[in-house]
Parts: C-alpha cells; sequence; structure tokens
C-alpha cells in the first residue's frame, strides 16, 4: 500500500455568533469551551486536510479563503481577509497550489469552498488549483445550485459558476465514487447538517482519519446533543454522529475538525460518566502518518 502522508492547513478564521454555532446549547454552557468576544461572536477555524497517497496530492475542502470584498469579509468575520491564508501554508510546506491533484468538497458552504477562488486583493477573478479534478455529491451540488431560503445565504453563485466552467467538476452519485479518488479514500455520508454532506475516511496502514467537516466541526461539538443552529436536522444529525462513533471509537480512527480553533485532530472516546469526548488530541498535523 502506498505511504499515506497527512497535514493540516489553516486558512483565513472567522468570527461567528456563538449561539448560532452552538444551537439549543445556552451560552452559560458554550461559553465555557469557547470565550466569546463582546458581540458574542466565536474564534472559528476553516481548516483545510492536505492528503498525499503515493504521488498524488488531495486537499479535502479550501476553508473560506480570501475571495469576499471587504465589507462582505467584514460582514461574516473573516480574519485577514485580504490574503489567502491557506495558499500560503501551502507554500511554506514546500507546496503550490498547481501541485494538487484533486479536491474533494463535503459541500458547497462558503467556508468550506471559498478558497476555491482567487483572493479578492488580488483584483483578478479565477478558480485556484488549475491542475485538479473537483469532486463534489450530486445531493451537495443539488442543494448548493437550489437552495432553500433558510440556507440561500450560506452559497455563493460564483463558486458553483466557476466549478461547472472549469471542465474538471465530477459529480458523484451517493453509491458511486471517482475513478480519481484513491481506493484508500472511503466516504460517508451525512444529511443532517446539509444534504449530502461527504465525509472523507482516509485508510492507512496504522490508522484510519476521517474528515468530519460541518457534521462534528470541532471537540466541543463532539458531545452527542451539541449541535448548530445551521444544521439543517439536527436531530438526525445526533444520529449520524452516534453511528459513526461506533466505528471511530472501537476503531481508534482520528477525526479531523475543520472548525475547531485550537484543535485540528482528535480520537473520540467515553469518560466515565459515558459522555464521549476528544482525547489524543493534535494541534495540528504535519506529514502526520496513517
Amino acid at each position: 500500500m502506498s505511504q499515506i502522508s497527512v497535514w493540516s492547513l489553516e486558512g483565513n478564521k472567522q468570527m461567528l455568533d456563538g449561539g448560532s454555532m452552538f444551537g439549543n446549547a445556552p451560552r452559560a454552557v458554550w461559553e465555557r469551551w469557547i470565550q466569546p468576544d463582546e458581540i458574542g461572536r466565536i474564534p472559528l477555524a476553516c481548516r483545510s486536510m492536505l492528503v498525499k497517497i503515493g504521488d498524488q496530492l488531495i486537499l479535502c475542502e479550501t476553508g473560506i479563503g480570501a475571495f469576499f470584498a471587504p465589507k462582505m469579509a467584514e460582514r461574516y468575520g473573516v480574519q485577514n481577509g485580504d490574503r489567502h491564508l491557506l495558499l500560503e501554508e501551502l507554500n511554506e510546506l514546500g507546496f503550490k497550489e498547481e501541485d494538487i491533484n484533486l479536491v474533494i468538497l463535503s459541500h458547497l458552504h462558503f467556508d468550506h469552498a471559498g478558497g476555491l477562488l482567487s483572493p479578492y486583493s488580488s483584483g483578478e477573478k479565477r478558480l485556484l488549483f488549475p491542475n485538479a479534478h473537483y469532486v463534489v455529491g450530486e445531493e451537495a451540488w443539488e442543494r448548493a445550485q437550489n437552495p432553500h431560503s433558510r440556507d440561500r445565504a450560506s452559497f455563493v453563485p460564483e463558486i458553483n459558476q466557476a466549478l461547472e466552467a472549469s471542465g474538471r467538476l465530477e459529480i458523484i452519485q451517493r453509491d458511486g465514487r471517482s475513478n480519481r479518488v484513491p481506493p484508500q479514500i472511503e466516504f460517508f455520508w451525512s444529511d443532517g447538517h446539509t444534504p449530502g454532506q461527504m465525509h472523507c475516511i482516509v485508510k492507512g496502514d496504522q490508522n484510519t482519519i476521517l474528515f468530519a467537516g460541518d457534521l462534528i466541526p470541532g471537540s466541543q461539538w463532539v458531545h452527542l446533543p451539541i449541535t448548530m443552529g445551521y444544521d439543517r436536522y439536527p436531530e438526525l444529525l445526533i444520529d449520524e454522529k452516534k453511528k459513526l462513533y461506533e466505528n471511530i471509537e472501537s476503531q481508534k480512527w482520528f477525526v479531523f475538525y475543520t472548525h475547531d480553533n485550537d484543535i485540528a485532530c482528535s480520537q473520540i472516546a467515553k469518560n466515565e460518566k459515558g459522555k464521549f469526548q476528544a482525547v489524543s488530541q493534535h494541534a495540528q498535523l504535519r506529514e502526520f502518518q496513517i
């Protein structure tokens, strides 16, 4: 089997309302986990996962990027909105955007797919990663094309248009797969956050790592009852987490978090009270061998 290496890439962060991020959890509870600012916002990573399998470089999502105009960047709490930090970190690790062979998108909310676009400050409008193919699930694509009024603001038509015009977009069905995706990557599908969210499960000789996306945004959301106000079907999402935990705990999978400001990856286990929690935490991954 090919050697598999994994990196966490810290893109542009966001500041978002803590109440929205923690759904029906009271502020008195969630502010013990993350300290809000003076207007109730909490810091959130928009983290991507880079996977190297043999000579193939695969990017799981692209974060929020820096495509927003300054006024919109301020509205959505985008940090360092004049710089595309994901590209900068790729360069620091010795990679270029041209090196990426495959971009796998769990879904197309702009905080997970905005990094596909060139930064606003560059003065150009282009789709990044020119040598990559882009893979997204059929239901997630349909949702992005025809969003519900409740989540319409989470999608940016410009992203859809750029992907479609590239000629390098592949839309896969739930029971199918792309022949461009290496066999070491399988998918778990969830619908609680948004229809057809597609989570990469990367299986190596020694370890398995799950790209949790917005199913488990961070370690604070590991506890089963905790969901986001942005989730379409919170009760379904809880059931989906519970189903996943059977494998995560028993097989000691690692879980990769996109929005945890401090933790990139952990394992999950029950504590003495039977509550699931993050253990074996990693603040970042640097050529993590699985």
